[in-house]
């Protein structure tokens, strides 16, 4: 723990938690929104209040929990250690998939910097190729890691902040009216066929209250940063992506593997266009970065608490799991190739689908075990029916998550889940047959 006098402000961490869920995640937003229209805008709406109970639900979550592990602790105060499981299970696949996304996206717009003209295939073996790079500089550690992606998420942040405020100046009013529902959806078809991508863009939030225990205050503190976080990443997002369906022409957005770099040279000349591309290359690949080296320690911890295979737990003298980052990098890479589609916007959307569908179900175990949590802590009745509330809007808005992202993908997300009831019976007993008494 931090000493008082080198603790975070609310201030600090509250950036600090905007800057871990815009990462790489808007990259490639503006193209799958204008594959909706401006209408997209709802959908924003709905999202932004729903992460926003989940951030809030989360941070309250953070303090009253006793046991370590996250979403699976929390899963465990209610669920026991199935429930346990299925969190840290769930999240660790989701993580798997999500990453495969952010590469496509970084080779998307690589593809766009060095105008290659890629196949479906060669589309996938880039971002195979990019997910073992980022690997294998993972080797060195978490601190060489932390440093790099320290520094490049403002390659995507910078862009972000010039063009909601410079954007104006170059927005037309009549463009944006004119992409409003291009396809002719209705009001809740609208709404419900962005709701995954725009759920992508904050899928991260949990983590917000991780560092509770390096801020002044918490328990008044850790709950402003993190919402404060989530309305200032939900107020970039929603600007910087609307103000860009008024410079682009929607067509030309939504068929683009580079929006931002379509939309600066839009702005200003190509010039300008080809180093925001740059940049969001340096940026999508510090991001990837930093997540393939969090999804090897999410594996090592569920291999150190009985869930995994022994084997993820296995380090290096770094404290690096070699092994079980080599194992998962080579899932990410089947995964790329099952997944090879028509067009790279089309593999990206499907991974994202993925991803956010097996994301949701730690939310949802999460939500559920908050009341046990509360009382075991011994929260005042006042302040445990304030809580409960937001956790089930909460709660609701992630099952409407579920039901939008499409019966394809959560079918496909359905069987995962459905494995992992298996895979715990496989370990089960190395918690449930413990003699009465012994931990």
């Amino acid at each position: 723990m931090a000493k008082d006098g080198k603790k975070m402000s609310v201030m600090q961490l509250t950036i600090i938690t905007a800057i871990n869920m815009m990462g790489s995640g808007i990259i490639m937003l503006p193209t799958n929104l204008a594959q909706v229209g401006t209408m997209s805008i709802l959908s924003w709406v709905v999202t932004a209040t729903g992460a926003m109970c989940l951030a809030y639900a989360f941070s309250r979550a953070g303090m009253y929990t006793k046991k370590s592990g996250g979403m699976g602790g929390y899963a465990e105060y209610s669920y026991g250690k199935a429930g346990s499981f299925m969190a840290n299970y769930t999240y660790g696949v989701s993580l798997v998939i999500a990453n495969a996304a952010i590469a496509i996206s970084a080779v998307g717009y690589a593809a766009v910097l060095f105008h290659w003209h890629l196949s479906p295939v060669e589309v996938a073996i880039g971002t195979i190729i990019t997910l073992w790079l980022a690997t294998v500089l993972n080797f060195g550690g978490a601190k060489i890691t932390g440093k790099i992606s320290s520094f490049t998420v403002w390659g995507v942040i910078i862009p972000i902040v010039v063009i909601a405020i410079g954007g104006w100046f170059f927005f037309s009013g009549t463009m944006y009216a004119n992409a409003w529902n291009p396809h002719h959806l209705s009001f809740f078809n609208g709404i419900s066929k962005s709701i995954s991508i725009t759920l992508w863009a904050f899928l991260g939030l949990e983590s917000a209250s991780a560092n509770m225990d390096s801020v002044e205050n918490p328990k008044k503190n850790v709950p402003i940063a993190v919402l404060g976080g989530t309305i200032g990443a939900a107020i970039m997002y929603i600007i910087s992506t609307n103000i860009m369906q008024g410079i682009v022409p929607n067509s030309v957005l939504a068929s683009s593997n580079a929006p931002f770099g379509v939309a600066f040279s839009q702005m200003f000349n190509p010039t300008i266009g080809s180093i925001v591309l740059a940049l969001m290359v340096i940026s999508c690949f510090g991001s990837l970065l930093g997540w393939q080296f969090t999804i090897a320690e999410v594996f090592r911890s569920s291999a150190v608490e009985g869930y995994f295979p022994k084997v993820f737990g296995k380090v290096v003298g770094n404290g690096t799991p070699i092994v079980g980052m080599v194992i998962i990098t080579t899932l990410q890479s089947l995964l790329s190739l099952m997944t090879i589609s028509p067009s790279l916007s089309k593999q990206f959307t499907v991974l994202v689908n993925l991803a956010v569908v097996t994301n949701v179900i730690p939310y949802l175990l999460s939500m559920g075990a908050l009341k046990t949590m509360q009382l075991d802590a011994k929260v005042s009745p006042k302040s445990m029916k304030i809580t409960n509330a937001i956790a089930m809007v909460a709660a609701i808005y992630s099952l409407y998550a579920l039901y939008a992202v499409g019966f394809s993908e959560l079918a496909y997300g359905s069987l995962v889940t459905f494995a992992g009831w298996i895979l715990y019976g496989i370990v089960s007993h190395r918690f449930d047959l413990k003699p009465e008494g012994q931990k």
